[in-house]
């Protein structure tokens, strides 16, 4: 059986894109692996092994386009209100929170934040089948 490790983004600025994941996910660097032209950095915290693979290439000035293929990143907490206050309070901008409830019932709570490079995080309440 197939385990997911990690899933990897471009990233322009990576102190910029490190102190992002840190502030709003608590991730920190576990692994940082330097080649002539990028970097890998590798984010972890405590409550997953899986990791955020940070790819910087080197020489790349201009921000990456998204292009209309990319989704998003998600991520569970288990009080999403008192999460929401803190990211607005951190200065992260997170987008209003949402009871999706397509046929009455509330199957999902969630609001979405962007990071430095414009990728979609979702911020799940966990519960259901968001664990």
């Amino acid at each position: 059986m197939a385990k997911q490790i990690h899933s990897m983004i471009r990233v322009l600025d990576e102190d910029r894109s490190v102190a992002f994941y840190d502030k709003a996910f608590g991730l920190k660097v576990a692994d940082r692996l330097d080649f002539p032209d990028f970097t890998l950095i590798y984010l972890s915290n405590p409550e997953t092994e899986f990791e955020l693979e940070l790819t910087v290439n080197k020489g790349q000035t201009e921000p990456y386009d998204l292009g209309n293929g990319y989704g998003h990143l998600a991520v569970s907490v288990s009080n999403l209100e008192s999460e929401h206050a803190r990211f607005e309070a951190e200065g992260l901008n997170p987008r209003k929170l949402v009871s999706f409830a397509p046929a009455g019932e509330v199957i999902a709570r969630f609001f979405f934040v962007a990071d430095p490079d414009g990728y979609q995080i979702e911020v799940l309440e966990r519960g259901g089948r968001f664990k």
